[in-house]
């Protein structure tokens, strides 16, 4: 524990998405003391004409009050 997904659009190259998951995975180890080999993040690629249906619908807008940062953006 934690696990960490992270959804974004395709295009980012792999080096870019190792050193975002080393960078997520410090934070997580600094602000709740986790170990680092507890931590597992996924990162997972949504294309933007499914992002609508797939990630904005099931998770953001059910939880907007739950979120801790909220978009600044609204379903397009």
């Amino acid at each position: 524990m934690p696990h960490v997904t992270i959804k974004c659009y395709p295009g980012r190259s792999e080096e870019q998405k190792k050193l975002l998951a080393q960078k997520v995975a410090a934070d997580i180890v600094e602000c709740f003391g986790a170990g680092e080999g507890s931590i597992s993040i996924d990162i997972q690629e949504v294309p933007q004409e499914q992002w609508n249906d797939d990630v904005w619908d099931k998770d953001i807008e059910p939880r907007m009050d739950e979120l801790y940062k909220k978009p600044r953006y609204s379903r397009t």
